[in-house]
């Protein structure tokens, strides 16, 4: 590789990778792309560190490289490693003359587009500025998912369900509310509660939380309000309670369908008065709190039963945010996932970067019962146990079977929208991988975007 030409490349321009072991071609693929920073390479191992060095977005390569010079396995073993790389890389072939056989085969593996020698320039210009083209859209793509994909801190969505709660969130956060959070066991309640204290003015402060039921309901008003030295047995010193300690921060009660009716009773005078009284103790304190609650049952359900303080529950539900199950939030299943992943990965030291294609729509497929906490769950594991590169169903313990309605031609206008936004995200992005799986071109998938208004997210 010449080391001086890369030392000189110009980083306002586009890079453009040649993988070509005829020197004259090389002179004139490089002088005639002059707008372009050009990097040649003429074997496997330099063209996979110029990859690593100078990521470029379009790959030129001839398949016959050394040492088979004859043959093209080479050229093939450079393709895969390239993509491995880089999989959003736009890999151009260049194949012998009636060699449309291998050239099928580069595609199938993921090469972008062939061009048969002999080469002539004209035409291939324009499948590389194409191929430029194709790779600006679809990383601006990428940027603006994952800018979809953070709409709050520690939140992971994309779906208009959940950016919509999302919104109402940052809405209510600078307030002081006391707001009831509302949502199935594992669909991510307190990530949620941290993330109002976290654009609140309370921020600065601590975030206190209790989960009502795993406080036994003879402990629950000492663990709430604090004990003075001597309350009870055992009370060998004075203690301050969850409320207390979260003076000028946020509280969190968590599990709040669980609080036994007596702590009930106090916590209202709590919230109307703003003070409380340690258990053991006569003196009035005050105290500065944002209050979130949190309940995965129906309290209003639970008033009429008379297990639910009907004026507690129209104090804490102020403001009310009912967050959706995950198997409601088409397309936040996979971004949910890789994001998982990559925590999981990192945190085990695996060299794991993906899920397989039949993993992924795996995991769009599944109603995901538990929620977040059991995609967790088996991502964890999946990652400790996978021996791959890429997470497969197996690994996940997922039926193969399982099968997304991504057919255009029999779904109305919401499914056919809701089909394209699931294939967006099960492809990361990826445009060309996009259009396989619904069964079309690209322009047509271009042409649906602008349909129903996809191209802006």
């Amino acid at each position: 590789m010449n080391d001086s030409f890369l030392d000189n490349v110009d980083r306002g321009k586009q890079t453009l990778l040649i993988v070509e072991d005829d020197v004259g071609l090389q002179s004139q693929l490089r002088w005639h792309y002059e707008e372009y920073n050009v990097i040649v390479a003429d074997n496997r191992t330099d063209a996979l560190a110029a990859l690593r060095r100078e990521r470029p977005s379009v790959v030129l390569q001839d398949l016959g490289l050394p040492p088979d010079d004859e043959g093209v396995e080479e050229g093939f073993a450079t393709l895969q490693e390239a993509l491995v790389l880089d999989p959003n890389l736009k890999v151009i072939v260049v194949t012998g003359h009636a060699d449309f056989d291998n050239a099928v085969r580069a595609v199938s593996m993921g090469a972008y587009d062939f061009y048969q020698k002999p080469v002539n320039t004209e035409v291939l210009d324009l499948i590389v500025q194409r191929a430029f083209q194709m790779a600006q859209l679809e990383q601006e793509l990428r940027k603006q998912q994952e800018a979809a994909s953070s709409p709050l801190q520690g939140i992971i969505a994309s779906n208009p369900a959940m950016v919509k709660v999302c919104r109402s969130v940052e809405k209510l956060a600078p307030t002081n509310v006391t707001t009831l959070l509302l949502g199935e066991s594992g669909t991510g309640k307190e990530v949620f509660a941290r993330a109002i204290h976290a654009l609140s003015e309370f921020s600065d402060n601590a975030f206190v939380a209790i989960n009502c039921a795993a406080v036994p309901e003879t402990l629950i008003e000492s663990e709430l309000f604090g004990y003075e030295k001597g309350a009870f047995t055992g009370a060998n010193k004075q203690t301050l309670g969850k409320i207390e300690t979260a003076q000028g921060g946020t509280l969190f009660l968590d599990e709040i369908g669980d609080m036994p009716l007596p702590a009930q009773a106090k916590l209202l005078r709590f919230l109307q008065e703003r003070v409380i009284e340690r258990v053991g103790g006569r003196k009035e304190i005050s105290v500065d709190v944002r209050v979130v609650c949190a309940t995965n049952k129906n309290l209003e359900q639970m008033v009429k039963d008379n297990t639910f303080r009907e004026d507690l529950y129209y104090r804490i539900s102020e403001i009310v945010v009912d967050i959706p199950p995950l198997r409601e939030r088409q397309g936040d299943k996979i971004l949910l996932a890789r994001f998982v992943l990559e925590k999981f990965a990192k945190e085990h030291e695996k060299k794991i970067n993906d899920f397989t294609p039949a993993a992924a729509t795996a995991i769009e497929a599944y109603d995901w019962p538990g929620n977040i906490r059991e995609l967790e769950n088996k991502i964890k594991r999946a990652v400790i146990m996978s021996e791959g590169k890429k997470i497969d169903t197996g690994d996940l313990g997922l039926n193969e079977d399982n099968e997304l309605s991504i057919n255009l031609k029999t779904v109305r206008q919401n499914a056919e929208r809701g089909a394209i936004r699931t294939a967006l995200a099960i492809a990361d992005g990826n445009m060309s991988a996009c259009a396989k799986l619904l069964g079309i071109t690209r322009p047509t998938l271009y042409d649906l975007m602008g349909k129903h208004g996809l191209n802006n997210e």
